[in-house]
């Protein structure tokens, strides 16, 4: 049997999209292990969280311990490997301690391409970490080809150490709509373009607020879900999003964040660079037709789910949006495409490629 620790600094941490695919990874592999004695046999997991005030996940299969007194990078780098030594440690959260057998899942190279985006603390930390958690790391998993390909240029990461594992979406469809957030920003279902996604440069709200502008349609506003967090990104100048037809949402529950998608005429996204892209998928599982960036792994990911911008253009974004919003052919159209596509990216489906290379790594 196969020893596997987890780290679990990310139950520390504020809920962001890392934080989302480690814990549904980890929900997922516990489902897996509840359902396949096969894989009890070979496996056996356990997160390993810094002590204190921490989210708690229900789990039946996998163990929580909790140690130490440190937290944070410090947490990280000196105590959790003195614990976990002799056993291989899973890191899904962009980090890990420096020297140890691991595995570290890296999402993106962002701190390399879009440096701007990042507080100077935070992006000097991880230019630094990164290339080397790639040197020492047994294996380094990433989410798209695209991603491959920038950490292995960028990072300089060996691109035969890069795996991918593709993301799920189905976790939107966990909590039931909440229709109280419409109250809550004083939105009429149907009748408003939905963005979501941090406050962070790259994410190219401040065109989108453009282009909604350039629409020229009174009483459509764009609703912005998702908030910002000073000590990773950069200021972005939220006046860049501030406009009197748009609505900022700021933090949303999964549950009002499926009801925005589910009632949405449409949702925008058009990053200037992910990783991955889950906003959309999440969205297309909603019924909810989608226009995005034609930049990164976004064709990658979304397929002919989406329509496509090109997303340092907002008269292009209005033209995207224009097509979805005023001819129902097309808008019907993609909601049926992009829910075939959405379907494709499940939690059950990365857990079995994880385990697929946790597999080749020798014991």
């Amino acid at each position: 049997m196969r020893l596997v620790d987890i780290n679990a600094r990310f139950l520390t941490q504020a809920t962001t999209g890392v934080q989302r695919v480690a814990e549904e990874l980890v929900r997922a592999l516990d489902r897996e292990l509840q359902t396949s004695a096969e894989l009890r046999k070979r496996y056996s997991f356990r997160l390993v969280a810094p002590s204190g005030e921490r989210r708690r996940i229900d789990l039946n299969q996998i163990s929580t311990v909790d140690l130490g007194r440190l937290r944070g990078q410090q947490w990280e780098q000196l105590e959790l490997p003195a614990y976990t030594a002799g056993r291989l440690l899973l890191n899904l959260c962009n980090t890990a301690p420096v020297g140890v057998r691991s595995v570290v899942l890296i999402h993106d190279a962002s701190v390399f391409a879009v440096p701007q985006a990042y507080s100077p603390a935070f992006r000097s930390w991880y230019r630094i970490l990164i290339p080397l958690l790639g040197r020492r790391a047994l294996r380094v998993i990433t989410d798209s080809h695209f991603s491959r390909e920038e950490l292995s240029r960028r990072a300089g990461i060996p691109y035969e150490k890069l795996d991918i594992l593709p993301l799920g979406a189905d976790h939107v469809l966990h909590s039931p709509a909440d229709k109280g957030v419409f109250h809550r920003l004083s939105a009429t279902p149907g009748r408003y373009i939905l963005a979501v996604g941090s406050r962070s440069p790259h994410k190219n709200l401040g065109a989108l607020v453009a282009a909604v502008a350039a629409l020229g349609v009174k009483h459509l506003p764009l609703v912005l879900a998702g908030g910002t967090n000073a000590r990773v990104f950069a200021a972005s100048g939220r006046s860049e999003t501030r406009n009197e037809s748009s609505i900022d949402a700021g933090y949303v529950t999964d549950g009002e964040l499926r009801a925005l998608y589910e009632n949405a005429l449409c949702f925008v996204f058009p990053s200037l660079y992910e990783g991955f892209g889950l906003p959309p998928l999440e969205a297309m599982l909603c019924g909810c037709p989608v226009l995005v960036s034609n930049a990164g792994p976004l064709p990658e990911v979304c397929g002919s789910g989406a329509r496509y911008c090109n997303p340092r253009d907002p008269h292009d974004i209005a033209r995207g949006i224009r097509e979805i919003v005023a001819e129902p052919g097309i808008r019907e159209q993609q909601v049926r495409a992009g829910a075939a596509r959405a379907k494709e990216f499940t939690w059950q489906r990365s857990v079995y490629e994880l385990i697929s290379i946790l597999d080749r790594i020798p014991a």
